[in-house]
């Protein structure tokens, strides 16, 4: 099972901060599901709300901020505590801090199309530039933003990011060509499951906090799940795949030997 970091670290750290991407993966996590949305100046920053009411001391629409200027606000608001003041940051200085991480989920909000259109090529040249194709995949529940990625470069992966079971997600992100089918776990089904993989889709679960959820997704086939919780998580899988490693062979299979 792959864990992947929601906002970084959502339930350990400030959301969508550095710091809380830096906490994950000094515990080993490399795998990330993060929020994009579009500076003033035209920069991505990782942000899941298109106001810094929630998670910062300020307010506003993001679109009336630059870059500069997030990243030196104090988002640690109704987020998880934090000792240390933390801005939001833009897209670009995650990828600078870390040069090993396996996988990204860039999940694009809706906003107004002006706006989308200058981050989908925005987006397009990151990928582009520092060959991203491999270790990221744009997700979002905009169709539309998923098709403009795709009309730019056919090569960079889609996912499209499902909430409900109508209109049926499979089947608009089978006609969008994606590769990551991102559900909300509480629709899943091992039917839903199974119908993504024969399609050739990563079945990606969010967010999912319990550890007995965890187990009944990975019983019915899911790839991965999106938690607030990675380094608990992490080290719950790590545990267990240690414990099935020191299990004795049974009498039966050592007669086989």
């Amino acid at each position: 099972m792959i864990i992947y970091g929601h906002r970084g670290a959502k339930g350990e750290a400030p959301e969508n901060t550095l710091p809380g991407f830096l906490h994950a993966y000094r515990q080993g996590v490399r795998h990330f599901e993060l929020d994009l949305a579009l500076s003033k100046d035209g920069t991505p920053v990782l942000v899941h709300d298109l106001t810094v009411d929630r998670t910062t001391d300020q307010k506003g629409n993001i679109s009336k901020y630059t870059a500069d200027q997030l990243e030196q606000m104090d988002a640690r608001r109704n987020t998880s505590s934090w000792p240390l003041p933390t801005g939001i940051p833009a897209l670009e200085t995650l990828l600078d801090k870390f040069d090993d991480l396996e996988h990204l989920q860039l999940e694009v909000k809706k906003d107004n199309r002006y706006r989308l259109n200058i981050l989908c090529n925005r987006l397009t040249e990151i990928i582009q530039r520092r060959n991203l194709y491999q270790t990221a995949a744009i997700t979002s529940t905009d169709p539309w933003f998923l098709r403009e990625i795709r009309r730019r470069d056919k090569n960079i992966r889609l996912g499209l990011v499902a909430e409900r079971k109508f209109p049926k997600p499979l089947n608009i992100a089978t006609t969008l060509g994606c590769e990551y089918f991102c559900v909300n776990w509480r629709i899943l089904s091992k039917g839903m499951v199974d119908a993504a993989h024969k399609r050739n889709m990563h079945v990606s679960a969010w967010t999912v906090n319990r550890i007995h959820d965890m187990l009944a997704l990975e019983e019915i086939g899911v790839d991965s799940i999106i938690t607030d919780y990675p380094t608990s998580t992490r080290m719950y899988f790590d545990n267990r795949a240690k414990s099935l490693l020191s299990l004795p062979v049974k009498e039966t299979e050592q007669s086989d030997l």
